[in-house]
C-alpha cells in the first residue's frame, strides 16, 4: 500500500483525520522529551488525540538501545494500543518504528533485531511526523537500533510507515549544530545511495532531487534560516530517505557508526567526516576491486553524474567542496578536535566496516584502505 504524505506548512493539522479515519483504539506516542513541547509538536498534538486514548513514551535515548525499545514493545501491548505515532528525529522515529514491529512479535527482541529470527509483519498502524530535517527515517523500512556498542538495523519491507507528516513549522526551533548535522545527514545520504551498488534509476532520481535541494539550501538552513530553506531541507531528508529505502547507505555510514557510539559524534556530523574522502576513493575503482555488477564502467558514470550534480570535475573537488560546507555550517572536519586521537583509528577500522554497508560500496573497501582515509582525516 502506498505511504500516505503530507506537506507543507500546516500540514501537522491533518493528523486530526488521520486519527480519526483510522479510530484507534489506543495510540501510543513515542516522542523526543527535549523538542516535543519546543517544536510545537506538542501543541499540535492537542486536537488530533482529542478524545482518543494516548499512552506516552519518551523513555528512550539517543541512538536507540534494544533495552528502550524491548520495553516500549511492551507497554504498547499491555496498554492494548493499535497505532504508534513517532514524533522527534531519526532517533524517536528509529524507536516509534522499531515498537511498532517488535510488538507484533512473539519472540524476544534480541534475537529478532540480531538477523536470528525473521520476524513477522507489524499490525500497528504506524504515522511518523519528523522535527528535524535529516535522517528521513520516515520514509524508510529499516531503523538503527544498538545492543551495547554494536549497531544493528532492523528491517522488514512493513516497517514503512502508513503516514508521514512533513510540516517544516516543527524543524524551525533545532539550533544550528543540529541543524547543521541532520542536514549533512541528507547530503551524505543522496551521495551514497547514488553510488549504492543496488542502486536504481528510480533511487538515482530520489538521490539528484535531495542533493540539488541540499546543496542550494543547507547553509542558509543553518545559518540565516528561513520559510522556504527549511521547507527545502525537509524534502531533501525525506527525498534522501526514499532514496537509502532502496538502495541503502555504504562505507562511510558503516564507519560514522563506531565514531558516534564510542565519541559521542552526533551520526550527520560522524557521516560527514569520512564521506567527502571516498570520492577520490572510489574514483580509483578497477577491474579487482569493483564491488557492482553492473562493472567499472557503469561505476565511473555514476560518480561523473554526482560530479555534475556538485558542479566540480574531479574527485578531488568534490572532497573539497563537501568539506568547505560542513566547516561553513561549523561542524569540525577533522578527527582530532573531536576527542579522537591516533589511537582510536584501530577501534574505528575494527568496528566500522559493516559487512552490509561496506559490500554496497562500489568499491571494494579493506582495513588497510579504511585507516589510511582515517588518518587523513586526523
Amino acid at each position: 500500500m502506498p505511504q500516505e504524505l503530507y506537506s507543507g506548512y500546516g500540514s501537522v493539522a491533518r493528523l486530526v483525520s488521520v486519527v480519526q479515519a483510522a479510530r484507534p483504539g489506543g495510540i501510543l506516542l513515542v516522542f523526543d522529551q527535549g523538542s516535543f513541547a519546543k517544536s510545537g509538536a506538542e501543541r499540535a498534538m492537542e486536537d488530533a488525540l482529542s478524545g482518543v486514548r494516548c499512552v506516552r513514551f519518551s523513555d528512550f535515548v539517543v541512538n536507540p538501545r534494544i533495552e528502550d525499545i524491548a520495553r516500549g514493545a511492551e507497554q504498547f501491548r499491555t496498554e492494548d494500543c493499535d497505532m504508534v505515532i513517532g514524533i522527534g528525529g531519526g532517533s524517536a522515529m528509529d524507536t516509534a518504528k522499531s515498537i511498532s514491529l517488535l510488538a507484533a512479535q512473539e519472540h524476544e527482541a534480541g534475537p529478532v533485531v540480531r538477523g536470528e529470527i525473521e520476524p513477522g509483519p507489524r499490525t500497528a498502524r504506524s504515522v511518523m511526523v519528523p522535527t528535524t530535517a535529516g535522517t528521513g527515517s520516515e520514509s524508510t523500512h529499516f531503523s538503527v537500533v544498538y545492543i551495547g556498542d554494536e549497531k544493528h538495523s532492523l528491517a522488514h519491507p512493513s516497517m514503512l510507515p502508513d503516514t508521514v507528516i512533513l510540516d517544516p513549522a516543527l524543524t524551525e526551533s533545532m539550533p544550528p549544530y543540529l541543524a547543521a548535522c541532520t542536514g549533512m545527514d541528507a547530503v551524505c545520504q543522496a551521495i551514497e545511495s547514488w553510488w549504492s551498488v543496488n542502486s536504481t534509476a528510480e533511487s538515482r532520481e530520489y538521490s539528484r532531487q535531495s542533493l540539488a535541494l541540499g546543496l542550494r539550501n543547507l547553509e542558509k538552513a543553518v545559518t540565516d534560516p528561513d520559510r522556504d530553506a527549511r521547507e527545502c531541507m525537509l524534502l531533501a531528508s525525506n527525498l534522501s530517505g526514499r532514496a537509502i529505502n532502496i538502495a541503502r547507505t555504504t562505507v562511510a555510514h558503516a564507519v560514522s557508526y563506531p565514531i558516534t557510539s564510542r565519541f559521542r559524534v552526533p551520526h550527520g556530523h560522524a557521516v560527514a567526516l569520512t564521506l567527502p574522502w571516498f570520492f577520490e576513493f572510489n574514483d580509483e575503482v578497477d577491474a579487482g576491486s569493483v564491488q557492482d555488477r553492473r562493472g567499472v564502467d557503469h561505476v565511473r558514470g555514476v560518480l561523473n553524474e554526482i560530479l555534475e550534480a556538485l558542479g566540480v570535475a574531479s574527485s578531488r573537488e568534490a572532497r573539497e567542496l563537501l568539506v568547505d560546507l560542513a566547516g561553513r555550517i561549523g561542524l569540525a572536519t577533522t578527527l582530532s578536535p573531536l576527542g579522537i586521537g591516533p589511537d582510536d583509528i584501530d577501534a574505528i577500522v575494527r568496528h566500522g566496516l559493516s559487512p552490509h554497508r561496506a559490500e554496497n560500496n562500489p568499491r571494494r573497501v579493506s582495513g588497510d584502505d579504511l585507516r589510511r582515509i582515517l588518518e587523513r582525516i586526523h
